[in-house]
């Protein structure tokens, strides 16, 4: 059976109801620990991007050894999540969002495999979320009567730490952004470089810079985790035990880690 990996945002650092082994795994890019669990038979892989403890700031996460751990346990489907900021009235706090497209505009991330002097890739990121994830994660929604979720929206990745300003703000709603983080990116391109489908649920928990009348603060962020993390864990574990075998989407299974030459 196809196998899962989960990777947990702020406020999700394991997946409630699953016994979980921790493993190391040794990649180009550094020893990775993740979480071997089982969910109905199907053996699933638990990272938690920003560490046990939550001890790395979104710019500095090994995006590239976390990915790279996950491809060589022979992970093909992602679900990830992020806690993000709002941009669009229509998703306000408290709400789940599976973005479709992003935006960039990190600049100090290593964002490819493919690094080694020599070697031209492009990697086609038309759709970079996969349809089928997120097409099974509104079944399990609708299965649990949860209705406060959108299936689509365009996520701007910032390279914080920081948060964004609020003219900041008011240029990625012109260019037709609806969610604001910093974690998305390049996490969603590196699985696609790697032959994985990825889809993320985006847990809204303000409205960001200028749309709210109040100044945002870490602590704001963790109040609205808190209050959301049990059911988006539910829904994560009602994905993966009604996730039929067949694939439906287009994302390319066909990459090996092997074709792909990083510089250790």
């Amino acid at each position: 059976m196809t196998k899962f990996g989960v990777i947990g945002g702020s406020g999700i650092y394991t997946l409630e109801g699953v016994g979980i082994e921790w493993i190391t795994v040794v990649t180009p890019y550094g020893e990775v620990e993740v979480g071997a669990s089982e969910i109905d038979g199907r053996e699933v892989f638990f990272m938690p991007r920003h560490g046990r403890n939550h001890s790395l700031p979104p710019h500095k996460v090994n995006y590239r050894g976390n990915i790279w751990a996950l491809a060589s346990l022979g992970v093909k489907r992602i679900i990830a999540t992020n806690a993000c900021g709002s941009l669009n009235t229509d998703f306000p706090p408290g709400y789940l969002v599976l973005p479709d497209q992003f935006l960039d505009f990190t600049k100090a991330r290593p964002s490819t495999f493919y690094d080694e002097p020599g070697k031209v890739a492009h990697t086609d990121m038309t759709v970079p979320y996969c349809p089928q994830i997120r097409e099974e994660v509104m079944k399990a929604a609708d299965k649990m009567g949860f209705k406060d979720i959108h299936n689509g929206g365009t996520y701007v990745t910032t390279e914080g730490p920081r948060f964004e300003t609020a003219a900041e703000i008011k240029a990625y709603r012109m260019l037709g952004g609806d969610l604001v983080g910093m974690t998305s990116v390049p996490e969603v391109v590196l699985a696609r470089e790697a032959g994985m489908c990825y889809a993320s649920i985006s847990i809204v928990t303000n409205f960001a810079a200028g749309i709210s009348p109040d100044i945002l603060t870490h602590d704001e962020v963790l109040e609205m985790m808190s209050k959301i993390t049990p059911i988006v864990g539910q829904l994560i574990l009602e994905t993966i035990k009604n996730f039929p075998e067949e694939k439906t989407c287009q994302c390319p299974w066909d990459v090996s880690l092997l074709d792909i030459k990083v510089e250790k």
